[in-house]
């Protein structure tokens, strides 16, 4: 099974301020639906919590240290081992954050695909530091919006 990691980042690594995100990219959002579904995502409370119900066309799975915590249409499971074992007939799970769970995963991460936003904002929450030579960019795509913010989808595998 393919371990893979999807996110939006600032210029300065930040992919979050006060449990949202601190950008409206609707082209991010249509890419982030592309590249999840139909595959199961993995996040954290705090990030379910943040999108608040779950997230059509796939296996929504929380990681919490709550057990009594079950909010309708997820699975929850205390671990990332727990995770996988729910899907292991699975090509590849999906880490979908927060900020904690990118930082555990990223060591056992077989794919990153990330979206660079160019601009520097205020954040609470930041996307890991990452070995370059430990990863090879397959595909990098450049775009600028209609507010003139450019913008990358990168996928970078091991």
């Amino acid at each position: 099974m393919r371990i893979a990691m999807i996110a939006a980042m600032a210029n300065n690594r930040v992919i979050g301020k006060d449990n949202k995100m601190p950008w409206h990219l609707p082209e991010d959002l249509k890419h982030f639906k592309a590249m999840t579904l139909g595959k199961p995502v993995v996040m954290g409370r705090k990030t379910f919590e943040s999108i608040g119900r779950p997230l059509p066309g796939r296996h929504n799975i929380v990681i919490t240290r709550q057990n009594d915590y079950q909010p309708e249409g997820v699975s929850c499971v205390n671990s990332f081992e727990a995770a996988k074992e729910l899907v292991s007939d699975c090509e590849e799970i999906v880490v979908i954050g927060g900020g904690q769970l990118y930082k555990e995963i990223l060591p056992l991460a077989d794919t990153l695909y990330l979206t660079f936003i160019e601009l520097t904002v205020d954040g609470d929450t930041f996307f890991p530091e990452w070995d370059d030579g430990s990863w090879t960019l397959t595909e990098k795509v450049v775009e600028i919006n209609e507010s003139q913010l450019q913008y990358s989808f990168n996928t970078l595998v091991k």
